[in-house]
């Protein structure tokens, strides 16, 4: 089984690919289409030359990759992959071929933790809109509305959330999920150093969210943008 797990930025989604890769059957892919992305679009991120230089740049390459085969000839193949890079040009119709899993979390813990890293975080930077589309495109190639994840539920209740998680996606969970050793990870992206320091000090998922952040007023525009989009997909989840 090939699982896209589809995310915006500073939503979980790391501890989440970590967790995978603990299952011991599951090989994994960090961002695979953030050279591809970086490379057609000329957007200056953090480490962007090493991210370029480290990545495949074809696009088209990237997704029969996404679709190849399984590395280390695991059963599981968890390709961790951000919404945003998605751009109008890539063709989406590998999708078809993969289990897709939409991994949300409430916009304003997303661009408080943003803003952290990387300045000025506008809607196209944080992917809501993007994971609106991607989900209602998907919805429309399958028939059926994809599975979506709760970044708040996991943290609230781990075992629980990755059990009921497993059981809709057709595996068996494992006890493993829930802890991984601190540290960087073989298979970590390039910009690891820029945007993993809290995840590479954590050993599982931490506690459950506090409340919700007090953004800076200049961010409120922004929240109020893509909070439709979160609001979309809360449902499903």
């Amino acid at each position: 089984m090939r699982i896209a797990m589809w995310s915006g930025p500073r939503n979980l989604s790391t501890a989440m690919m970590y967790s995978f890769a603990a299952r011991g059957d599951c090989a994994v892919w960090d961002e695979p289409f953030y050279a591809a992305y970086l490379a057609a679009t000329g957007i200056a991120h953090p480490m962007a030359d090493q991210v370029i230089a480290a990545g495949q740049t074809d696009p088209a390459q990237v997704a029969a990759a996404c679709l190849g085969p399984i590395p280390q000839e695991q059963s599981l193949f968890y390709q961790k992959h951000m919404t945003l890079h998605m751009i109008p040009g890539f063709d989406r119709g590998f999708l078809r071929g993969l289990t897709n899993v939409f991994l949300i979390r409430h916009p304003a813990r997303v661009i408080a933790s943003y803003a952290q890293k990387r300045e000025a975080p506008t809607l196209a930077d944080i992917g809501f809109v993007q994971q609106a589309e991607l989900f209602d495109q998907v919805a429309q190639m399958t028939g059926t509305a994809p599975l979506v994840a709760d970044a708040a539920a996991i943290r609230a209740n781990p075992r629980e959330s990755l059990q009921n998680l497993c059981a809709r996606l057709g595996i068996p969970f494992t006890e493993a999920m829930l802890s991984w050793p601190a540290g960087p990870k073989p298979y970590d992206g390039a910009w690891a150093p820029h945007w993993y320091n809290a995840v590479h000090a954590s050993t599982g998922f931490g506690d459950p969210e506090p409340p919700l952040p007090d953004l800076d007023p200049a961010f409120r525009p922004l929240l109020d943008q893509a909070l439709p989009y979160y609001e979309k997909l809360l449902p499903y989840a």
